[in-house]
């Protein structure tokens, strides 16, 4: 078929498809230009084509910089918290879900742990912080029955699982509507055939619920590595200075406060830059290893 017919054909899906490839190439693709301000010495005022070039020095003075090490160990730490403490949470949820046989407890469950996704950040923040706060229910209740209390929100050692708790409160739910498509896509046959077999609700899980579920964790595993060094902009923002930079600075701050709050554009640059290429390295080597391990990945080989 000629290109002009198919073209044709497929105009209904691309005039679709036409505002959403607009705005991504608007602020995600046509944004990248500006990267090229990691090897200048950018002044806003001048503009690119007058700042001066520099070469590698904005990256030279980011590897000498303590302070862009500890956001790098701040953000793996996080990161890695996240993997392991938040990701399984949707699936074991969707599979919890898809237990519940009556269609009105379900439907009333998952209104309940969707909730959260819908409110922001601020309001979360504010309400772990009337909970688990100085003056929170949680201290109170300690100070009234003559306990020590607990100062969780102002504890650096505890801000990156505090953290890590506030993102499974909010999206742990949201996150199960994709593994549940996942679940619901399994054939019934597979699950008569198990019982028929011998499984019981474990070996039905083993054998015919997490194969068929396999696909959709790798691609998401994969996605979630290629966005896993973007840990929260907004929510660490909120409770930086409650616990101090120390334990809440990580790549998205750091980027922030040497770009847009000191106006040192170009190591700031520097250091968003070195993110994504990791990302995108992190995102490479996952969707590899999914390819060696038999699955179709993010893109084909």
């Amino acid at each position: 078929m000629p290109f002009l017919a198919k073209l044709w054909r497929d105009a209904p899906l691309l005039v679709m498809v036409a505002p959403a490839v607009i705005v991504l190439l608007l602020f995600t693709y046509v944004p990248l230009l500006g990267s090229v301000i990691a090897f200048m010495d950018y002044v806003p005022f001048l503009g690119f084509t007058q700042s001066e070039w520099v070469g590698w020095d904005n990256f030279t003075s980011l590897f000498d910089d303590p302070a862009f090490w500890s956001a790098v160990w701040n953000t793996l730490q996080i990161t890695f918290l996240q993997l392991v403490l938040f990701f399984p949470i949707p699936i074991l949820l969707a599979v919890f879900l898809n237990t519940v046989a009556m269609p009105m407890a379900k439907k009333f469950v998952q209104s309940v742990i969707y909730l959260p996704h819908f409110l922001s950040w601020v309001i979360i923040v504010a309400l772990f912080q009337q909970i688990l706060g100085g003056a929170g229910v949680l201290n109170r209740f300690l100070i009234t029955h003559g306990l020590t209390p607990i100062q969780v929100m102002t504890d650096p050692s505890a801000f990156k699982l505090l953290l890590t708790a506030q993102a499974v409160w909010k999206d742990g739910g949201w996150g199960t509507i994709i593994f549940l498509a996942a679940i619901a896509a399994i054939s019934p046959g597979l699950y008569e055939s198990a019982t028929i077999d011998g499984a019981g609700a474990w070996g039905r899980f083993w054998h015919v619920t997490l194969p068929g579920m396999r696909p959709i964790i790798v691609l998401m595993l994969i996605l979630r590595l290629g966005d896993s060094l973007s840990v929260g902009f907004e929510q660490i923002l909120l409770q930086r200075d409650a616990v101090g930079p120390g334990a809440a600075e990580v790549l998205d701050t750091f980027v922030y406060y040497n770009g847009v709050v000191d106006g040192s554009w170009g190591t700031a640059t520097a250091a968003g830059l070195l993110k994504g290429i990791v990302s995108l390295l992190l995102v490479l080597a996952a969707n590899k290893l999914a390819h060696r391990l038999g699955e179709e990945g993010v893109y084909q080989r």
